[in-house]
């Protein structure tokens, strides 16, 4: 019986009490259907991995492209989802207020807001302007979407603005203007880590798989991490097999695509999906 969308709420909200647990980032229905049959608890959007899917760099994808993809995505799966939706679709905090309205409307369990401008000269939003932006995104959803999970992403370490302490700073700002859980990505240590779980707690926090590679699920469990995100890295993965093989058939190879999964075993995984 599948789920209402209240019950994906609760059922989000609920895996960020305790424990850690992996959220993958699927960039389109197919991929999204795939994960929920290998028994994940819940799935993210990925802003980068499904703009690739359209042929364009992250952070190109229109407002109504992006909202489409939401509504896509939601209804894929009974599984909660959690929309990456890059920096809230707007600079002054009544376009971000507007733009998550109706993120939310599509049926999203949780979704993040950045702090970053998309502009090189000045790529992060001043501490003020990043917190009056983050409390919008909470009023719209407290006025809109209920339980509706908010994440507040602190963008320096992704663009090339190592700064822990600015960073620390703008997630507890964050955290006091709504946010339920922070995410910093691009953070490298296991000691940048443990700074950020340790300064918002008991808020929990979201790092993203490139930050542990190498590291048990169990070890960042124990250093207070409650989820790990894929980001982009699962379309990647698919990419790099396509290109691989695009590329050598492009050089002549004709066994460019030896050992792909065959049809049949796609059209009964999807058949199971209807």
């Amino acid at each position: 019986m599948s789920r209402t969308i209240a019950q994906k709420r609760a059922a989000f909200r609920a895996l960020h009490q305790s424990g850690c647990f992996v959220l993958p980032n699927p960039w389109d229905v197919g991929s999204a259907r795939y994960l929920a049959s290998l028994g994940f608890k819940a799935l993210a959007t990925t802003s980068a991995g499904f703009a690739w899917s359209q042929g364009v760099a992250d952070n190109h994808v229109r407002r109504d492209e992006m909202l489409a993809h939401l509504s896509q995505i939601v209804t894929a799966t009974d599984l909660p989802i959690n929309a990456d939706f890059e920096n809230g679709f707007g600079a002054t905090p009544e376009e971000v207020g507007e733009s998550v309205a109706l993120a939310v409307a599509t049926g999203v369990a949780g979704l993040s807001v950045e702090d970053s401008t998309n502009d090189a000269a000045q790529p992060i939003f001043p501490l003020d302007v990043a917190v009056a932006r983050i409390a919008a995104a909470r009023r719209a959803i407290d006025q809109h979407g209920g339980d509706t999970l908010l994440i507040g992403r602190a963008e320096n370490f992704l663009n090339g603005i190592e700064d822990l302490d600015d960073t620390v700073q703008r997630l507890r700002a964050y955290a006091d203007a709504g946010a339920d859980c922070l995410f910093a990505p691009g953070l490298k240590t296991r000691e940048q880590i443990k700074a950020v779980v340790d300064a918002v707690a008991p808020k929990p926090v979201n790092v993203v798989i490139a930050s542990v590679a190498g590291m048990a699920l169990e070890e960042a469990a124990a250093l207070g991490v409650r989820r790990i995100s894929t980001g982009g890295a699962a379309a990647r993965a698919a990419w790099t097999s396509f290109m691989v093989a695009a590329q050598a058939l492009a050089a002549g190879r004709l066994d460019a695509f030896t050992g792909a999964v065959s049809g049949h075993s796609m059209n009964a995984l999807f058949s199971k999906a209807e």
